[in-house]
């Protein structure tokens, strides 16, 4: 059963069986996704980490089909009514949809009215009338009457022989899986306001009129739908539309019912009652029970594309470009209660912290950059770090004035989200144990600009606030795929072990959070660590945990060089044969190109390490310990545009992406507004998806080509030749406008408007994509 898991996972990822096999080993075996990608290259036949982790995500759901397989079989087979034909289809099932079609009529359920039917003996009576419609279903029914069964006349006798047949053709698996796949492709989700919701709704104003093919939904649709019709604002439901050539008489769903079980209305005496029976079956059980099917069905694929989505956004951010070891000052900007101020060295190390009250209502300006300058040159501040929070346009004025004063000074708007998270979480307590909790969210704004992965690993990555309806996905999915994307994005850029916290140590393949502690609390007590090898006296920290996180750790500065690569230890060997061929000492191999580039890496393959590992080694050895994150760049905001309704048509303007969805990119142009850019405006050539064209974190240009002040919602667009909109906004159409596109060039400038509008409906529902909607004003309908 193993091997053909094996080979379903091969076929989906389009590799050999024997690299799946081994993949699963590995992980079977306690081994990280980051150590199998990165260091067992050979064994899996170079699965790179996006594979794996396909690969790990598929084997658990058909493992857990397995197990409900095997349960199913041993449920049925109690009952006594385990055919051979029967186990063959339950082995043969693929899916777990498909396993319960099957199940279905062996599901242990309360007594339906078809049980009851059949106690009363009125089976007969239903096969009796599907097998020969010349009967008269009223003169057969006499045959039927027992008061002592509860068969009280005919027309009850007929009752009951008609519940028979609705659950007989109710749980048809083959019919019933025919039947979901052709609602699924052509049904529509339709959705109205509810009486009187018009104004308390108002967010989802966009929705009150809707109709759209179930296929064509994109993911934040269906959850701005859900989301409505959970806060009882809209009425939701799922319409199967007809073929085109349906008119009149039954629908194609119930002829393929009939065409399943043999009915056909001729005229005979029986066949009325069979078609109505079947037209009942559909109405009141088969499109009921497909209705709650395929709503499951959008919601998984939904949450599916929503998790993706935050992952996507999460993994932009990690490895956003960090700007090093520079004293930073971090402003976390506030109006009433002051801009809390944290300076923190070159280490993060916090060395002083203030609160200023610059703005109203004290208005103490000069005071408090005469504070900001004072601090900045004693302590030799490098970089300015200011929250993108309330007041942080007005505190990046500020800071602007600061760098006038101190022109070394370099300034950057950072996210502040999941900043209080951290300011009041446990660990925070425990890292600044004397500080006040409202000046911990400094220091973290402080040193997310020095390192943003080293400070966010600190804060559960659902509160960073990069998602798109996260509350409305399953936490279990989401937190299993936002860990994976914080693993993945820590053992890419490796962890120095002197220096880093013991959140961040825990995110390291085959460190726990317990190995974590215990790797402080020993550095902490003998001091930093020379060497790889000394990890080993870490209490607890075995042989398979060195194998999976020693390659990932760092020690720089230590004894032996190749501790502050990515060489793993285990591969020490094949660096000692490089030196050997090349007769130098390993500090004049390091970093020389000229040297390394001359050299052929299967001269040093054998039965161990093969190609990939010693190409690897190369490389490295080439460029040790690189980062592979981007090199740190600021967005300079113009002059004279604080808020929207500075913003004018044909504007150009500088800007950070702060968020990436599925139809577009939110853009921070320092207006404390973040401004849409739709996927239509994003590029002359089709874009699929915005992330072909931007990532969190892109400096870009971005023209303005709407500015709606009252509804706080700025339309951009990356093609600066695009021509701003010089029409009022018209009513949109509700009717799946904008499902698809053609190239740009192909539209006119109008179909490109539309468009934009469809954007805005797509990001209105309900305060998608949390902090990005809330900056750019969708969450208020």
């Amino acid at each position: 059963m193993g091997v053909s898991i094996d080979l379903k996972i091969a076929d989906e990822l389009g590799v050999a069986e024997r690299q799946v096999r081994s993949a699963v080993e590995l992980l079977d075996g306690g081994s990280t996704v980051p150590f199998v990608a990165r260091y067992r290259k050979e064994v899996t036949g170079g699965l790179d980490d996006a594979q794996l982790r396909t690969l790990e995500e598929r084997l658990r759901y058909m493992r857990e089909l397995e197990e409900r397989r095997a349960a199913i079989l041993d449920s049925i087979r109690e009952q006594g009514k385990l055919t051979d034909e029967l186990e063959r289809s339950v082995k043969e099932a693929d899916t777990k949809a498909r396993l319960e079609d099957i199940y279905l009529p062996y599901k242990p359920k309360r007594r339906t009215k078809a049980q009851i039917a059949r106690e009363a003996g009125l089976e007969p009576l239903a096969d009796g009338l599907l097998s020969d419609p010349t009967v008269n279903p009223e003169a057969a029914a006499h045959a039927f009457v027992d008061e002592e069964k509860g068969v009280a006349d005919p027309a009850a006798a007929l009752d009951g022989a008609r519940a028979i047949l609705v659950e007989r053709f109710a749980e048809d698996a083959d019919l019933i899986g025919e039947l979901r796949e052709l609602v699924w492709g052509r049904g529509r989700m339709v959705a109205a306001v509810r009486e009187g919701k018009e104004t308390e709704g108002a967010k989802f104003s966009d929705y009150f009129d809707f109709s759209e093919p179930l296929t064509k939904l994109p993911s934040h649709r269906i959850l701005a739908l859900f989301r409505g019709e959970k806060e009882d604002v809209l009425s939701v439901s799922l319409e199967p539309e007809e073929s085109p050539d349906q008119t009149e008489g039954p629908s194609d769903y119930e002829r393929r019912i009939a065409g399943r079980f043999e009915i056909a209305d001729r005229g005979r005496p029986a066949d009325k009652w069979l078609t109505d029976t079947v037209r009942w079956a559909w109405r009141t059980r088969i499109m009921v029970h497909l209705t709650v099917d395929l709503r499951l069905r959008l919601r998984q694929s939904a949450e599916e594309g929503a998790v993706k989505v935050f992952a996507t956004n999460l993994r932009d951010l990690l490895l956003a470009a960090p700007a090093g070891t520079r004293a930073t000052m971090g402003l976390d900007p506030g109006f009433r209660t002051g801009v809390k101020v944290a300076v923190v060295d070159a280490t993060g190390k916090v060395v002083a912290t203030d609160t200023i009250f610059p703005h109203q209502p004290q208005n103490r300006w000069d005071a408090a950059l005469s504070s900001l300058e004072r601090l900045a040159k004693a302590h030799d501040v490098d970089l300015v770090s200011i929250g993108n929070g309330t007041a942080s346009r007005e505190t990046d004025k500020l800071a602007a004035e600061l760098v006038k004063r101190v022109p070394s000074l370099t300034k950057a708007m950072v996210s502040e989200a999941g900043a209080s998270v951290y300011s009041a979480s446990e660990y925070a307590s425990a890292e600044l144990p004397n500080m006040d909790v409202s000046l911990r969210g400094a220091v973290s704004i402080a040193r997310r600009l020095q390192d943003p992965l080293a400070e966010l690993v600190k804060i559960d990555p659902k509160s960073i606030g990069v998602g798109q309806y996260q509350h409305d996905i399953s936490p279990v999915a989401l937190s299993r795929s936002l860990d994976a994307v914080v693993e993945d994005c820590v053992n890419a850029v490796g962890v120095d072990v002197n220096t880093a916290s013991a959140p961040l140590l825990t995110r390291v393949s085959g460190i726990g959070s317990t190995l974590a502690e215990n790797i402080v609390a020993h550095r902490d007590a003998e001091g930093p660590f020379r060497t790889r090898k000394e990890l080993a006296k870490v209490p607890r920290l075995g042989d398979k945990a060195f194998e999976q996180c020693a390659g990932f750790l760092r020690i720089q500065g230590g004894a032996d060089p190749l501790d502050s690569s990515a060489v793993h230890p285990e591969s020490y060997p094949v660096v000692r044969r490089i030196l050997e061929s090349t007769g130098g000492e390993l500090k004049g191999l390091i970093g020389n190109e000229r040297v390394l580039k001359s050299l052929r890496p299967k001269d040093f393959t054998d039965d161990t390490f093969g190609l990939p590992t010693v190409t690897d080694i190369l490389s490295e050895l080439e460029k040790p310990g690189r980062d592979p994150r981007p090199a740190f760049t600021t967005a300079k905001f113009a002059d004279g545009v604080d808020k929207i309704g500075d913003l004018k048509p044909e504007m150009v303007l500088e800007g950070v992406v702060t968020n990436v969805a599925a139809f577009g990119a939110f853009v921070d142009v320092g207006v404390h507004q973040d401004g849409l850019v739709h996927v239509s405006a994003m590029s002359r050539k089709f874009v699929s998806d915005p992330r072909e064209v931007v990532k969190s974190g892109d400096v870009v240009k971005v023209k303005v080509l709407e500015v709606d002040v009252a509804r706080k919602r700025i339309s951009l667009t990356l093609r600066l030749d695009d021509e701003p909109a010089r029409d009022k906004p018209a009513d949109r159409q509700r009717q799946g406008q904008g499902q698809g596109q053609r190239p740009p060039r192909d539209r006119k400038p109008q179909q490109q408007q539309q468009q934009r509008r469809q954007g805005q409906r797509d990001s209105g529902g309900g305060g998608a994509m949390a902090d990005a909607l809330r900056r750019a004003g969708y969450d208020k309908g």
